[in-house]
């Protein structure tokens, strides 16, 4: 519900927009000889929504060289990860025989 209200409140500026521009605009595509009218509210709406687009996209390939980053630094982690349990496992083995109810003998206390 909190999604409707907030796409309304941003929706309604470009709604009053649009019909605040209805002007006939003569668009031509150069260099082909595409011609066509459009409302000026449409043209613009139009190019933001193409320059959004572009700039979503740079952002994004921008950012693929951090995610790769990342992604490998979370692939090391686990790897330490299973290093550090592997290492606790291995020196738990070895405390077990001295745990087991033998004792070391201990070197004499030099005084």
């Amino acid at each position: 519900m909190l999604f409707v209200i907030i796409a309304m409140i941003l929706c309604t500026p470009l709604v009053l927009f649009a019909l605040s521009n209805e002007t006939l605009v003569h668009l031509t595509l150069w260099p082909t000889d595409y011609v066509m009218d459009a409302p000026l509210s449409a043209s613009i709406l139009v190019a933001m929504a193409v320059a959004f687009l572009l700039g979503a996209l740079v952002v994004w390939f921008s950012s693929l060289a951090q995610r790769r980053r990342a992604r490998r630094a979370e692939r090391m982690v686990r790897i330490l990860q299973a290093q550090v349990e592997s290492l606790k496992a291995e020196n738990k083995a070895r405390s077990a025989p001295a745990a087991s109810g033998r004792t070391l003998a201990l070197p004499p206390a030099g005084r």
